[in-house]
């Protein structure tokens, strides 16, 4: 099983309308690196939900619930479907992950700009203890 991070707008759609929903469609990411990523997804991977905006924290555990298909009619883009599995028992702030160390690699916190990357084991193990506390 793989880990990722999954970056939303709250805004547009928040770990609260997953929840409501109970599954959606990961669709409308139009970036390459990005786009990447949703390719390497499988069922059964799993995902943190991050508010970005101006919450900036990662909220809540998603599964992959179906691969990658094509989105769209125009370019090479993907989407995934996704489940919510449990909310994160507290929020873990971007503050936060840039001050521990055990993140330092993790690809988010390197490319901003970045809706849609890895988390290794030690990373999204490292972020749930941040998120028991």
């Amino acid at each position: 099983m793989s880990h990722w991070l999954l970056k939303s707008e709250p805004e547009s759609y928040s770990w609260d309308d997953l929840v409501r929903d109970g599954g959606t469609e990961w669709d409308g990411v139009r970036n390459n690196a990005a786009a990447a990523h949703l390719r390497a997804m499988r069922p059964g991977d799993r995902a943190l939900i991050y508010h970005s905006g101006r919450e900036k924290a990662a909220v809540g555990v998603a599964e992959v619930t179906r691969g990658p298909r094509k989105d769209g009619d125009e370019g090479n883009w993907v989407s995934v479907a996704i489940r919510p599995v449990a909310p994160l028992p507290h929020p873990v702030t971007l503050a936060a992950m840039k001050a521990e160390p055990a993140l330092a690699a993790l690809p988010m916190l390197r490319q901003s700009r970045l809706s849609v990357s890895p988390a290794g084991d030690a990373e999204w193990a490292a972020i749930e203890r941040m998120a028991a506390r």
